[in-house]
């Protein structure tokens, strides 16, 4: 497995196309296609992509055995205090192997080296699956946020935070 910082446009057509594959596989059923379809226009195009890593998203790509796999975007807050898990996505053909974990392991060794303290994430309400599995990795549900992304869509999600290193209970 390789995790590599995306750069290049190639890099970002290769996230805009996993984004596709996977939030029409995964989100459709929960939220339903003309959501995914204007959140991936919206959010995940290669030009959404582009602008984001512009403004201070960090995006990274895993590949294994030749093929993408996943994905990463990561964003710290402006006084470095918080590290937000915008987008950790694997592949369906990719899940149960470990790529999630070492994404998660990833983020974490980003908040130590940056002595950040809380990693948090978004995840949607009826995503039961995800919350379990964050529920697992040591996440703990900070609340509902609602947000209405526009075209009439609205986002119904938990926040989830995790304390990481020496500020995390029990250290």
């Amino acid at each position: 497995m390789t995790i590599t910082k995306v750069q290049s446009p190639d890099q970002i057509a290769a996230v805009a196309n996993l984004a596709r594959e996977i939030w029409t596989e995964h989100y459709a059923p929960i939220i339903g296609l003309a959501q995914v379809d204007y959140m991936l226009a919206t959010f995940q195009s290669e030009q959404a992509i582009a602008g984001q890593i512009a403004g201070g998203y960090a995006y990274y790509l895993v590949t294994h055995d030749g093929r993408e796999v996943s994905y990463l975007a990561l964003l710290a807050n402006t006084d470095e205090t918080t590290l937000m898990i915008s987008k950790i996505y694997v592949t369906q053909a990719g899940r149960g192997g470990g790529f999630g974990r070492k994404l998660l392991d990833f983020a974490e060794d980003v908040c130590r080296a940056r002595q950040i303290p809380t990693l948090w994430l978004t995840v949607n309400k009826d995503n039961a699956g995800s919350i379990a599995w964050y529920t697992r990795m040591g996440f703990k549900n900070a609340g509902a946020i609602v947000q209405d992304i526009g075209a009439g869509f609205v986002m119904g999600d938990y926040r989830m935070e995790k304390m990481i290193g020496s500020h995390a209970p029990g250290v």
